[in-house]
């Protein structure tokens, strides 16, 4: 098995290089809440935390933003900080501020340097992908570049051209998610994964969503997936294992493919 490639950031692998990282996401709508989730969700030890701003409430409010994401680096001690608003069309939350407001909320956010890696969905104006990857690569902020497809799961072909263009694009970090319809399309994305990793030069993050899509989530890494979403108090997608339970299951994956 030709292992997958580790997320980095600043050359140095996260969570020590272990395959996959465990992801989990923050949904709070308020600081307040926000903060419970860390109080529940840190003592399980993810490798990241990825910060769903588009269920924050204040995401219009820039200061507030850089001031929330500031609080969750202190709080997290270490851990990276993943900010992502997922747009409405790929499975996030309604906002109500307008998609040059997201581009310059994320710029905020990456010249304060208050989060270590940013996502931003493929199906963007081009202008704005290219403008955030200036702005994310001059910050020293990750970025990833990524497709969800919640009504199904498009053809190999088309997975390909994704993991494909994200990188062409400049992405740190290629992601792609999508709903399988039978268990033939979980093996769908598996295949594209394990193609992408053979052929690409960047990390990958993929995942087939919903229950049968779950168990892409657990072995996923065995065909290239770094990283893999977990719940650590609420759930950000359909098919999300509670973070205890995934760790115990990629811990008995682990040993049965590597021996260790």
């Amino acid at each position: 098995m030709t292992p997958a490639r580790p997320l980095t950031l600043q050359g140095k692998p996260i969570g020590s290089g272990a395959f996959p990282l465990i992801i989990t996401p923050l949904v709070g709508r308020t600081s307040d809440a926000i903060a419970d989730e860390l109080a529940a969700i840190l003592p399980k030890k993810p490798d990241m935390l990825e910060w769903r701003i588009d269920f924050f409430e204040a995401i219009g409010d820039t200061a507030r933003v850089i001031d929330a994401a500031r609080a969750i680096r202190t709080a997290a001690g270490g851990v990276p900080v993943l900010l992502t608003r997922r747009n409405l069309t790929e499975g996030g939350q309604p906002v109500p501020i307008t998609e040059s407001a997201v581009v310059a909320m994320y710029t905020a956010a990456c010249e304060a340097r208050c989060v270590e890696l940013i996502d931003y969905e493929l199906s963007n104006a081009t202008e704005d992908l290219a403008r955030l990857r200036r702005v994310s690569a001059a910050a020293d902020v990750a970025m990833v570049m990524s497709y969800h497809n919640f009504q199904g799961t498009p053809a190999g072909a088309v997975l390909d051209d994704k993991f494909a263009l994200a990188q062409a694009l400049g992405a740190d970090i290629a992601k792609v998610a999508v709903m399988p319809r039978d268990p033939a399309d979980v093996l769908t994305l598996l295949a594209a994964t394990y193609k992408a990793s053979q052929t690409l030069s960047i990390p990958l993050i993929s995942m087939s969503m919903g229950g049968l899509g779950s168990l892409s989530r657990m072995m996923g890494w065995v065909y290239g997936s770094a990283a893999t979403f977990a719940v650590g108090k609420s759930s950000s997608a359909p098919g999300q294992v509670a973070i205890d339970e995934l760790r115990a299951v990629l811990a008995t994956v682990r040993q049965a493919v590597l021996g260790r």
